[in-house]
C-alpha cells in the first residue's frame, strides 16, 4: 500500500484541528488559563531572557501533554468502547504523564514568580 504524501500546509491544518480538539478538555482550558497568568506575570515582572525560556518551555511540555494524553485517550476509547483493565491503566498512565509534567511546571513557576511577588 502506497502512503499518500500530503502538504506542509494540509499537515498545518490537521495539526491546528487536533488543537482545537484538546481545547475542548476542560484540564486544557484550565492549563491555559496558567499559561496566561504566567505570560501576564512575567511581563509585568520583566522576567529574563532565561526565566522566558523556562516559562515557555514548561507551558509547551503542559500543552503538549495534554495533547498527548487527550490522544491516547481517544484513542483507547475507540479500540475499546468498553471498560477494560488494560485501556484504563492506559489512560491513567497518560495523565500521570500530564500531571507529572504540571508539577514540574509549576515548580518552573514557583522559583521563578514566588521571589519577585515577595518583593513586591
Amino acid at each position: 500500500m502506497q502512503k499518500k504524501s500530503i502538504s506542509r500546509w494540509q499537515s498545518m491544518t490537521h495539526a491546528v484541528r487536533g488543537f482545537n480538539v484538546v481545547l475542548q478538555e476542560p484540564n486544557a482550558k484550565i492549563h491555559l488559563v496558567l499559561a496566561a497568568l504566567a505570560i501576564v506575570l512575567g511581563v509585568y515582572f520583566q522576567i529574563s531572557n532565561m526565566e522566558w525560556v523556562a516559562v515557555c518551555f514548561a507551558i509547551s511540555s503542559v500543552i503538549g501533554a495534554e495533547a498527548m494524553n487527550t490522544a491516547v485517550e481517544k484513542a483507547v476509547d475507540l479500540a475499546s468502547p468498553e471498560w477494560h483493565e488494560t485501556a484504563g491503566q492506559a489512560k491513567d498512565a497518560a495523565a500521570a504523564a500530564v500531571l507529572i509534567v504540571s508539577l514540574g511546571a509549576a515548580v518552573v513557576g514557583a522559583v521563578i514568580f514566588i521571589p519577585k511577588l515577595l518583593v513586591h
